[in-house]
């Protein structure tokens, strides 16, 4: 089988034929490298396993919260990172990879450039999923959606990222035996030129030691550049490069050409160019300005354009093979992901339209709509992929078709009977939030109702869950017996084809438009001409200019919306009263990182009358203007924090950390013992203010005396403590010395500033006239 390319060639044959005339042609001999793609489609059923079983151990935790005994290491705070980047950065990570290199040596009729690069790829990542996977439940964090991993990990991620992978990538591409890339090949492009401009951007820091460092950003800028890189992220780690996947192996499992290489060329600019405006739809009703949030709706909306093009153009490509959907399990999940694909980006752009985010953000609603992509989108896509490559790579039958249809059946019933409950659960809980009696009173003032209301449908969830983990389980047992069933040694095939030539010159034959007798303007006869967009296969034998070209409209996207934030100080106002945290507020908030809380409660008040009854006056820009990283969270699965200082004495907290049952009945927070049975250390407190100084906080004296001024803060909240009849010690640790302690310095902060007088200046005249009372 092969796939067509415009010009009517098959993508195995050489278009480059056309050009060679009066010259003696030197055949090339090559073969491909399967081993590379072998290791990557096997680390991605292993991390698929691993992530979706980590996945299911963080949603028993919502409803068994103390599931572990408290063990810090395996709460929900800390685990739900390590499941999100287990998904994204190692299941789908893995399956781009395969797909990458088993569809590009083909479509370039070449081997990798390096083989070394590509063993250095492979082990690379492994080593950075291994590094997350240890110390993420260390809480070793940033504490930024799809961001988490600390500086020395960044910095590997970008070395096998640019380095190794895309530099193999590209040089594979100047040294291809085909001359024109197809489609598949510009979505991995574009994949790879943006997810290093958003990684790079999104993580300038700086550092105080191997395990902690903070943002150059903060507040709402570091807010506005953490969704600029988390939608895109999801935009072109989750979404280009299975569209590449599916533009290769759709048409190869169904036997039939992709249906519209015109739509392709739309689909595929369209996307790269709206996709990067689309971020701040995440912060509608914050303390963003009004205009970016605005920009990103407009821009989101404008996305169902090119990705319901893409969708139309993956299911027409079926026509006259649906008949083999019936029986091909490969096709079965590619049709499922492809529809899910439709239905996540119907709904994303819905979700990104004002009055329904009002409704849905901070829900269970936004949870689903993921898992309807990652699972849905992601998964089948992966699934299909994989079921088509096993035997190939293998050079053996299928195992067995009949368990590769029960997987399909069991994933799809599990995916739905995950995120059709959590639909649910985020429709009551919006509603429920929002809530209003005809006296103007909250009907559900108790967060906890809320909570308690959507329990079952989480449970169902854990259902769902368990249902698609065991979906991968059969494939694990299909993909092992048919690796028994392989040869001893591998066949490896050799090709002969010949090198591109050095130059090239394209003759284009005239093109008469269709609208040659028809009475209107050469204008339009030669907008015509150009809408057949052959234009555009210039473009496709250029690897270069068309890299440069993906990064451009990457590039310039994001500009539109980034300068204008850090240029226009009008949209963060100071707010005078709002003060830098002392240096034991600054520990309590790196224990509030470390621990993960962003994941269970935001720190933004929405200017909604339901909010403000709820939890207090919403939140305004300056507010944040020292916070790094931002805390303002995406989910509620606790009440807002935002207002937090001064509501609850500080034993209350103290006994919130011990049990939070004794003070919340009914709440899902699990322990935090060990807050309470862990010193501090008060001398780092010295390189964190160091930190938030050299980033603009205006400190002074702080910087010597941070341990002593934080020890004495701790003294004043341990002697309050203990005078409410706290303990003064607990598991050995006093607890003036406790980590509990910092924690609840900043929580006691947290929200209070604006509500403080404004500082009096002395007045110069008034002084000497103080001298003469002195006297």
């Amino acid at each position: 089988m092969s796939i067509e390319t415009p010009s009517g060639l098959s993508a195995d044959q050489d278009p480059s034929e056309l050009e060679r005339t009066g010259t003696q042609e030197v055949l090339e001999t090559y073969s491909y490298d399967d081993d590379i793609v072998r290791k990557f489609a096997t680390a991605t059923l292993v991390w698929a396993a691993i992530a979706t079983i980590v996945g299911l151990i963080v949603a028993l935790l919502l409803v068994l919260p103390n599931m572990f005994g408290g063990l810090e290491w395996l709460s929900f705070g800390r685990l739900r990172p390590l499941h999100t980047n287990a998904a994204i950065f190692a299941f789908a990570g893995n399956a781009i990879f395969a797909a990458v290199y088993y569809s590009t040596q083909r479509l370039c009729k070449c081997r990798m450039w390096s083989d070394t690069l590509s063993r250095l790829h492979f082990w690379g990542w492994q080593a950075i999923i291994v590094a997350a996977a240890i110390t993420l439940p260390l809480g070793i964090t940033q504490s930024k959606e799809y961001a988490e991993l600390e500086w020395p990990i960044d910095l590997a991620i970008a070395v096998v990222w640019l380095g190794f992978f895309g530099g193999n990538f590209l040089m594979t591409l100047i040294h291809r035996r085909e001359r024109h890339m197809y489609v598949a090949l510009w979505f991995y492009i574009a994949t790879i030129v943006t997810v290093t401009v958003l990684h790079v951007f999104n993580n300038l820091v700086i550092p105080i030691g191997l395990a902690k460092s903070y943002p150059v950003y903060a507040g709402v800028q570091d807010a506005f550049m953490q969704w600029w890189y988390g939608h895109n992220a999801v935009a072109f780690f989750l979404t280009t490069p299975f569209l590449g996947l599916m533009y290769y192996f759709l048409p190869k499992a169904a036997n039939r050409p992709v249906f519209s290489y015109r739509l392709s060329i739309i689909h595929f600019w369209s996307l790269v160019f709206i996709y990067i405006w689309a971020g701040p739809h995440h912060l509608h009703y914050t303390a963003l300005p009004e205009w970016a949030s605005t920009l990103g709706m407009l821009f989101s909306v404008m996305l169902w354009m090119p990705s319901w093009g893409g969708m139309i153009n993956g299911l027409l490509t079926l026509r006259g093979a649906w008949q083999k959907v019936a029986t091909d399990p490969v096709l079965k999940f590619f049709v499922v992901g492809i529809t899910f694909y439709g239905m996540s980006t119907f709904e994303g752009p819905l979700l990104s339209v004002k009055s329904v985010n009002a409704l849905s953000h901070y829900t269970d609603w936004t949870i689903a709509h993921v898992h309807s992509g990652a699972l849905g989108w992601n998964g089948m896509m992966s699934f299909g992929m994989l079921y088509w490559l096993l035997p190939r790579l293998f050079q053996t039958k299928l195992w067995s078709t009949t368990l590769a249809s029960a997987h399909f059946w069991v994933a799809t019933i599990g995916i739905l009977l995950y995120i059709v409950p959590i639909y649910a659960a985020g429709l009551m809980q919006g509603l429920m939030w929002r809530a209003m009696d005809e006296t103007g009173n909250l009907v559900y003032p108790d967060f906890i109702e809320t909570i308690q209301s959507i329990m079952p449908l989480w449970w169902l969830r854990v259902l769902g869950g368990l249902l698609f983990v065991s979906g991968i389980l059969m494939m694990a047992v299909n993909w092992f017996m048919t690796w028994s069933t392989r040869p001893a040694v591998y066949e490896v095939p050799v090709y002969q084809s010949p090198r591109l030539a050095a130059k090239y010159e394209e003759v284009e034959p005239t093109q008469k438009s269709n609208l040659e007798d028809v009475p209107v303007l050469d204008t339009a006869r030669s907008l015509e001409i150009w809408s057949r967009m052959g234009w555009h296969r210039r473009w496709e034998r250029l690897p270069v200019r068309f890299t440069i070209l993906a990064t451009l409209a990457v590039v310039i996207a994001s500009l539109f919306e980034i300068i204008p934030t850090f240029l226009i100080r009008s949209n963060v106002p100071t707010i005078a009263t709002v003060k830098p945290y002392t240096p034991l507020e600054l520990a309590g908030r790196d224990i509030f990182v470390s621990e993960g809380c962003y994941n269970c409660h935001s720190q933004m008040i929405r200017p909604f009358v339901a909010e403000t009854k709820r939890y207090g006056e919403y939140s305004k820009p300056g507010e944040s203007i020292y916070d790094r990283p931002f805390q303002w969270g995406s989910r509620r699965i606790g009440p807002d924090l935002a207002r937090e200082g001064g509501k609850q004495s500080s034993l209350w907290h103290w006994l919130h950390f011990e049990n939070p049952e004794q003070v919340s009945p009914g709440s899902v927070m699990p322990s935090y013992i060990h807050l309470l049975e862990t010193s501090l250390n008060f001398e780092r407190t010295k390189d964190r203010v160091w930190a938030a100084r050299t980033l603009g906080a205006p400190y002074d004296f702080e910087l010597e005396e941070a341990p002593q001024m934080a020890r004495k803060q701790a003294e004043s909240i341990a002697a309050d403590i203990v005078s409410q009849g706290g303990p003064v010690s607990r598991g050995g640790v006093m607890t003036l010395d406790s980590q509990a302690v910092a924690l609840i310095a900043f929580l006691q902060r947290v929200g209070i500033d604006i509500f403080a007088a404004p500082e009096t200046a002395a007045d110069p005249a008034a002084e000497p006239e103080a001298e003469v009372a002195s006297r």
